[in-house]
Formats: C-alpha cells, structure tokens, sequence
C-alpha cells in the first residue's frame, strides 16, 4: 500500500510539473490546444493541460542581426561588397509562430535581398555619402516585409562598403585632381586680389609723388635689417633738388 501511494505522489508531482508553466518578463508562452491556436501566455505562471495543450516559447527581445556581406552592382556599374545591421524585435508572438517557420531566419534572408535590391538603384557616391538615407529606406521596406510576421524592425544600419583596390586608386586620384582644382582656383583668387590692391596703391602713388619716396625709404630700411649686408643705392635727383630748394631759402 505504501508503494502505491508513493508511485501516486510521483504521477501526481509529474503532472504537475508539466501542467505549470513559469514565463519570465521577456518571453511569451504561445498556447495550442489540440492543434488550434489559444492565444500568448505570460508573463508570470499559468497552468496548461498536460498532453493536450503545447506551448511554444518566444523572445520578445530586440535582435541584434549581421547581414552577411552582399556584392551589389551600384547603378553606376561599380562592384562593391555591404555588409549591415538590423535590429529587431517580436511584437505580435501569436504571428511569429502562426504564420512563418523561423522569424529570424525569414529577416535574415528578406534584409539579404532588400539590402542588394536598394543598393543596386543606387550610385557609389550616393552610397557613400547619403548612407543615412539609405538606413532609412532600407528599414522601412524590411520593415512592411516583417511586418505580417508580427516583427517590427526598428533599424538598419549599413556597416562597411569594401571597394576594390582598382576603385580605391580611381578614387585617390580623383580626390587629387580635385585638390589641385581647389589650389589652383584659391592661388588665382590670391592673384586677382593681390592685382586689385596694387592697382590701388598705383593710383595713390600717382596722385601723391612724395609717396615713391617714402615707399623707398621703407625698403630701404626693410633692406637694412639685416646688419651684414652692404647696400648701396643711388640717390633720386629729387632729394638733391630738395636740399637746394631748402638752402637757397635759408640764404
């Protein structure tokens, strides 16, 4: 008789164990019974029947998802090989067991060919300069994919454009040519600038014609500077002309 009771207890224990589910925060418990949809379950403890009811067990924590390397052909014909990110996260667990296999399986291969089929309407330039827009565009049309899944994408981001090395030097010297543009274009600025204030002065110089004088002094002086130096200089007739004007004056 006491074995009997002990074989019960076990039975009953085991029943137990199967019928009480425990479903953290994080997670929901998808019920089937006999095959036919219930509903989600949790989070906390709830009890099923053994046998009967199947419970199927989903994350509902944001997946954080490598998109293999892609070689994509740019609009521009320029081979490039993208890799990205996605994050994404179950909102609805009921769809994301009804109505796909494997929810992260079917992101991964619908991000895959969004991720070749955006890139390739785009130009190289844009790709590298506009990758904000692409992030964008690439998660929102991922996004209405996944959406009847019950999964939500919130972002992707494009993490590394590979060029080939043909590409990379094409590149470098277009990026030198264009600096070179720029230098050219700055020092003819300089130029233009520095004609107009020349001009400028001529005509101060013209309308003054002590002004020479004085310029030539300043250089001089600027000449000087340098003690080791020996100049020598011829003296205008004007300043002669001036020491007479001021000597016969003072006769």
């Amino acid at each position: 008789m006491y074995i009997w009771i002990v074989i019960i207890a076990f039975i009953v224990l085991i029943f137990i164990s199967m019928a009480v589910k425990v479903v953290p925060e994080y997670e929901r418990g998808v019920l089937f019974r006999l095959g036919r949809l219930v509903g989600a379950r949790g989070p906390g403890i709830f009890v099923i029947i053994p046998f009967i009811d199947r419970m199927v067990r989903v994350d509902l924590r944001v997946v954080t998802m490598d998109v293999p390397s892609q070689e994509v052909i740019t609009k521009d014909n320029v081979t490039v090989r993208v890799n990205a990110v996605v994050f994404f996260r179950v909102v609805n667990p009921e769809d994301s067991v009804v109505k796909v296999l494997d929810h992260v399986r079917a992101t991964s291969q619908i991000a895959q060919t969004t991720l070749r089929n955006v890139l390739g309407q785009s130009e190289l330039d844009e790709l590298l300069i506009q990758r904000e827009k692409l992030n964008q565009m690439l998660q929102k049309i991922i996004d209405e994919h996944t959406d009847p899944w019950g999964v939500k994408v919130s972002t992707v981001e494009i993490k590394e454009v590979e060029l080939t090395e043909e590409m990379k030097r094409s590149m470098a010297a277009q990026a030198e040519a264009e600096r070179e543009r720029r230098a050219k274009i700055i020092n003819a600025e300089g130029e233009l600038q520095a004609s107009e204030k020349l001009a400028q002065a001529a005509a101060v110089i013209g309308r003054e014609p002590n002004a020479i004088q004085l310029r030539y002094l300043s250089t001089l002086a600027e000449i000087a500077s340098g003690k080791s130096s020996t100049i020598i200089f011829p003296i205008p007739m004007e300043f002669l002309k001036a020491f007479g004007v001021k000597a016969d004056e003072k006769k």
